[in-house]
């Protein structure tokens, strides 16, 4: 199935690919085309800005968690229905799991999809400089690379060099973006600051589309789009169970960071995904078999969220009454006892995990791992599943049930709260990983659905 597609990366962070990925995307919106969007690597706040932008969900594709044919049938199912595909690279574009690899890059991503990619070089203090970057990167390997975008330049410099840098790298140059000191987005320790968060988003990104729309040759882009070949593979088995379970999905401005492949994919393995906020509900869904506390920025409404007892004590008394929970980083956290804000103020949480919660001022653990349970009696059992660390406030008890190991340099660590219903720690799990997971997962769900039925009758 021929799927137009263009992959946007850079040579290093800080180059402007989020804030371009949002003009492009919002021009082409403007020009009434339906898209699809998606992030390279494990990132949540740099799609939710391409969602407000397409007003669906973005999606992430990320090497390490998946192979190739799960790659692309994951790209398939949500690009199918678009009449363009953009995707945003991560970190520079050959940069991967280790300091000498390619493995897990967006250069990686490309390659997988068979995507063609624009370059964007922060030309920033730079004019003809920019043009051995640009060499550089188009003979380093073999690759897509098939047209570039000049950031931070201004229209007399690069009707200068443009010339030359097609004539010196066979690299065609597109266009350029002036300086918008005006329409930068805001970040905080965990990357971007969330779009709700940024006053007048649409109206900013509007006007960088009009900016766009001068300085970049979108119809050469659509048309760069369109020269792709099929994408063939074999897509994933997933198993279903016999009886559709209720999951409560956590779901506000303190709970925001959930992959949506793995809602869809429990929804695939049969769950009814039923959504509820923390912050501004008095209890948990009505006759739900499960619960879903995802990450986010649970620190930041430390306050809110302790002033809600009835939600505290419905969730403490369910779980530990045996109500299946996959707890993430801020959902973790959210378990524990207390978790200290920014100033250092305790508020007391769930109080399922007894251990506070408090900023360490760096990040701790950071980067991709593979987890296995060490007993095998819990949810994950003696599957490997992947995920990702990233965060600065750390728990006095990080939990030992399960070893995380490293891809980079194989080392490893305990980690993670797993009992009989719970898996609860710091790591962001994939479930496409091995979709074993979730259907395990939603099989103890079903059996919790099973006893209380018992119970009710």
């Amino acid at each position: 199935m021929s799927l137009p597609r263009i992959l946007i990366t850079a040579p290093a962070s800080g180059s402007g690919k989020t804030l371009l990925t949002c003009g492009i995307l919002q021009a082409l919106k403007n020009r009434g085309l339906e898209v699809a969007s998606f992030k390279c690597g494990p990132d949540y706040i740099d799609p939710m800005f391409h969602s407000r932008v397409i007003g669906t969900p973005s999606k992430n594709l990320d090497p390490y968690f998946t192979d190739r044919d799960v790659m692309r049938y994951l790209f398939e199912r949500s690009a199918k229905d678009a009449d363009i595909s953009v995707i945003e690279g991560v970190m520079g574009f050959y940069d991967g799991l280790g300091a000498a690899t390619t493995e897990g890059s967006t250069y990686d991503v490309s390659q997988r999809l068979d995507s063609p990619v624009i370059l964007v070089v922060n030309c920033r203090g730079a004019s003809l400089s920019a043009v051995p970057i640009i060499k550089g990167f188009k003979e380093f390997r073999g690759n897509n690379i098939k047209a570039v975008i000049l950031n931070n330049m201004s229209e007399k410099v690069y009707m200068a060099v443009s010339e030359i840098i097609e004539k010196e790298t066979g690299v065609k140059p597109i266009g350029y973006v002036p300086k918008v000191s005006d329409l930068v987005l805001e970040s905080r320790h965990l990357g971007l600051c969330l779009p709700d968060e940024i006053d007048d988003l649409k109206s900013k990104l509007n006007r960088l589309a009009d900016v766009l729309e001068s300085t970049i040759d979108m119809d050469y882009l659509i048309k760069l789009s369109k020269d792709v070949s099929d994408l063939r593979f074999d897509a994933p088995s997933v198993k279903k169970t016999d009886r559709r379970v209720r999951i409560a999905l956590a779901d506000d401005e303190a709970f925001c960071f959930t992959y949506e492949d793995n809602i869809r994919l429990l929804e695939e393995c049969g769950a009814e995904i039923v959504r509820f906020s923390p912050i501004g509900d008095a209890h948990l869904p009505d006759d739900v078999d499960g619960l879903i506390l995802s990450g986010g920025y649970p620190e930041l409404h430390c306050k809110a969220l302790s002033e809600n007892r009835t939600m505290l004590d419905d969730i403490r008394s369910k779980v530990s009454g045996g109500l299946p929970c996959i707890a993430e980083c801020g959902g973790f956290m959210y378990l524990h006892d207390t978790i200290e804000d920014d100033g250092g103020t305790p508020y007391g949480m769930v109080g399922l995990i007894h251990a506070s919660v408090s900023n360490r001022h760096r990040l701790n653990r950071f980067g991709y791992i593979s987890i296995t349970s060490k007993d095998g009696s819990s949810i994950p059992g003696d599957m490997c599943v992947k995920g990702h660390e990233f965060h600065y406030w750390d728990s006095d008890d990080c939990g030992d049930d399960c070893v995380a190991v490293k891809p980079s340099n194989g080392k490893s660590y305990g980690c993670m709260h797993c009992h009989d219903n719970l898996v609860a720690g710091f790591p962001h799990l994939y479930y496409y990983s091995n979709p074993d997971f979730a259907y395990r997962f939603i099989g103890r769900c079903e059996i919790r659905s099973s006893a209380s039925r018992r119970d009710d009758s």
